[in-house]
């Protein structure tokens, strides 16, 4: 297996930390095998990028058979669109180096939990848009085949998780039309959202569940294909909900452990 650590210099001065976790082929099995990669996004209110939601799930993804990426990208006091713009530049790397990395380059899932999950949702509506377009960007190199959130932050109205908006938009986080752009579930579009996989639990105690189902009636709304899960229990944060990502016995839950299969199952069945 090979593992790197490359750094991505952000658009702020700031640099974020682009790790890869990338399986070998061996000549006993397929020489030639490409896998389906995801690129992680750890959650931390745009304050800081969670350890719990970053390795721990990336070899998690690597025992389903799947290349993985983690991109510890820049926070407070970075603020929009430096993490956007780092993004775009993961999935670059990612797409231009398929062939060094065993990828197939037409099964990339971008992933991210929390303000992660804002995070990745936002790349996901804006990677053929002309913010990253001015960045030097083509959008075909950046796009995301699929979109995977655990607990995400999605929306700024009601139900927002206020410390993640604020973070991400520092003093302009009462600019209507940045508060409006940063609302994702008033910007999902058929043909440039993908197909995408959501969880949650009802009894999260940080950030609603309505912030993944808004995201759910809204990707309905507009064809785009969806597997939501939204677990009875279990608090925010669980990460892969075992004993490996707790942090406090409180966040082991055993109805949330079955995501990963589900989300592998997903990725095999859905992003082709």
């Amino acid at each position: 297996m090979l593992t790197f650590s490359q750094s991505i210099a952000g658009i702020d001065g700031t640099a974020a930390r682009f790790d890869g976790y990338v399986l070998d082929n061996s000549p006993e099995l397929d020489m030639g095998r490409r896998r389906p990669a995801v690129l992680i996004l750890p959650g931390g209110a745009y304050a800081m990028t969670s350890d719990r939601e970053a390795e721990p799930v990336a070899v998690n993804l690597l025992a389903h058979g799947f290349q993985a990426f983690v991109l510890r990208y820049s926070c407070a006091p970075s603020v929009f669109p430096t993490a956007l713009v780092e993004t775009a530049e993961a999935m670059r790397r990612i797409r231009e180096h398929a062939d060094e990395w065993h990828v197939d380059p037409g099964r990339i899932v971008v992933m991210g939990f929390s303000a992660g999950g804002h995070a990745a949702a936002l790349f996901a509506e804006q990677w053929d848009g002309a913010l990253l377009a001015g960045h030097g960007y083509e959008a075909e190199a950046i796009r995301p085949n699929g979109l995977a959130l655990g607990y995400p932050v999605i929306t700024s109205g009601p139900f927002a998780h206020r410390g993640s908006i604020d973070n991400l938009l520092g003093e302009r986080k009462d600019d209507p039309q940045l508060l409006d752009l940063v609302c994702l579930e008033r910007h999902v579009k058929a043909g440039t959202v993908p197909p995408t996989f959501i969880w949650t639990t009802a009894t999260d105690d940080a950030v609603p569940a309505a912030n993944t189902t808004m995201f759910v009636d809204a990707l309905l709304a507009a064809g785009v294909g969806v597997e939501a899960h939204v677990f009875p229990t279990g608090r925010h944060g669980l990460s892969l909900g075992t004993e490996e990502t707790a942090d406090t016995p409180e966040r082991v839950e055993s109805c949330v452990q079955v995501w990963p299969d589900l989300l592998a199952a997903w990725i095999r069945g859905v992003v082709r």
